[in-house]
């Protein structure tokens, strides 16, 4: 077996993972037929064979199954080792990976912009996507710091919040709650809404609201990332669950309301989290505590206004400021 190469392992696991040359081929953007040939080639190293082929399927032999274990044993200290060369490469260059979701988007580029002011010899590379995905980003190691609404229960994470971030729902000015006051949220059940996509931190906040307020919300549209929704909502296609700082500019400029639903804004807080803190260097020390103090300060973040306090004597839209 010292013969084998990581192609012909890669291209083993995945055909055994799928029990298809078609299938590990797709995924390794190469021809069934090299497949075939890269698993022949292994079994030559091999001494036997690793599959049973059928008219149309595949299956693997007793030494396959047993290479398989191997095999992944391999592709895993391979993978491991990436990611300790790719954060190795990162303390020399002093480089840090940030991620972020997708409603911390209207802010965070202030707090990096106030950053690299006093830290211009460090690189950044910005990362947006929903909360599952920054999840996976950190454990893989490919995200050192996340900014998310709700820390993971399930990873074994460093987490400090550093900021408010308010959630309320939105409407286009014309949508017939957009100027009522003291709004029940049974009352939500009756209207059509627009909702983040599953894996997003909003959409699971939103469904923890209903689920507590025993609400069950009618025919929905489901669109992935604010600016969508936001989009989607100005054309009064119906009611969304929005973080308030990323409605903040359309809620100045009247082109959304804040809805007056009592009990809300919810108020979470926003979180850096850190999968790893004992490989910490100091970059991403330095951005970690540069992100706390500046953003529990508030000077970065916009405070929205409670939605009552902000409606103006003419019934006008919801400010911040």
């Amino acid at each position: 077996m010292r013969g084998a190469t990581v192609r012909q392992m890669r291209a083993f696991a995945l055909a055994a993972r799928h029990l298809s040359f078609l299938h590990a081929a797709a995924q390794l953007h190469l021809t069934p037929s090299a497949v075939s040939l890269q698993i022949k080639e292994l079994e030559l190293a091999a001494g036997m064979p690793l599959f049973d082929r059928h008219a149309k399927t595949v299956s693997l032999t007793p030494a396959g199954a047993l290479l398989l274990v191997h095999v992944q044993q391999v592709l895993q200290a391979l993978d491991h080792a990436d990611q300790a060369m790719s954060q190795l490469r990162k303390r020399a260059t002093g480089r840090v990976t940030v991620g972020m979701v997708g409603s911390a988007k209207y802010f965070v580029p202030r707090l990096l912009a106030r950053f690299r002011e006093f830290h211009r010899e460090l690189g950044l590379q910005i990362v947006v996507a929903n909360r599952d995905g920054l999840l996976e980003g950190l454990r893989s190691g490919r995200v050192d710091l996340a900014i998310m609404g709700s820390p993971p229960a399930d990873l074994a994470a460093q987490a400090e919040d550093f900021a408010a971030q308010p959630l309320g729902i939105v409407a286009a000015p014309e949508h017939a709650l957009a100027q009522r006051r003291d709004v029940s949220p049974q009352t939500l059940g009756e209207h059509e809404f627009i909702l983040r996509e599953t894996g997003s931190g909003t959409r699971a906040a939103l469904e923890r609201f209903i689920r507590d307020q025993q609400i069950v919300l009618p025919l929905r549209l489901e669109m992935s990332g604010d600016d969508h929704v936001k989009q989607a909502v100005m054309a009064n296609l119906g009611l969304a669950f929005l973080s308030l700082h990323a409605a903040a500019l359309e809620l100045q400029s009247g082109l959304m309301v804040a809805v007056d639903v009592v009990g809300l804004p919810l108020q979470r807080r926003w979180f850096v989290v850190e999968a790893d803190p004992a490989a910490e260097n100091d970059a991403v020390r330095a951005l970690r505590r540069f992100i706390v103090s500046h953003g529990t300060g508030g000077s970065v973040l916009s405070r929205p206004l409670p939605v009552g306090e902000a409606a103006g004597a003419a019934g006008g839209p919801a400010a911040l400021h």
